[in-house]
């Protein structure tokens, strides 16, 4: 027999969690958060792995509460690869790296969404906007 144990996550994904609370967060707890994300990705690129679509709706909170940790998910996209690997546009608009949509992906890719998502943390609103997706992706090659 195998047995898969999984982890109840309660406290939904982090768009949800920030939207509960009207995207005003203390920045202590935006320092918390972001050093999370930080410290998961460190250990995500020590093995040659990125996430390549780091966003909120990605990271899983584990419980709901204004103390609760957090979780990566969705792997779907994520590549072993070293910190120059060549590959194919992917990920979503408002958290994609410049790299990626050039299509020259790489770890470094992950930190530019952390930075997006610290962004988001601390001052409640994307930096890049735009009517569609690609005002989106050109506001952010641009």
């Amino acid at each position: 027999y195998i047995y898969i144990v999984m982890e109840n996550l309660s406290g939904g994904d982090l768009f949800t969690y920030l939207e509960k609370r009207n995207f005003e967060i203390k920045e202590k707890r935006s320092r918390q958060l972001s050093h999370q994300i930080a410290t998961a990705l460190y250990y995500l690129h020590s093995f040659g792995v990125a996430h390549r679509d780091l966003k909120p709706e990605n990271i899983l909170m584990v419980t709901d509460d204004d103390t609760s940790d957090l979780k990566i998910v969705d792997f779907g996209l994520s590549k072993t690869l070293s910190a120059h690997y060549k590959s194919h546009a992917s990920g979503t608009p408002y958290y994609v790296a410049p790299e990626t949509l050039l299509e020259q992906s790489s770890i470094k890719s992950d930190i530019w969404s952390l930075g997006v998502i610290t962004y988001c943390l601390l001052s409640g609103t994307v930096p890049f906007v735009g009517a569609n997706n690609n005002e989106i992706l050109h506001n952010v090659l641009y």
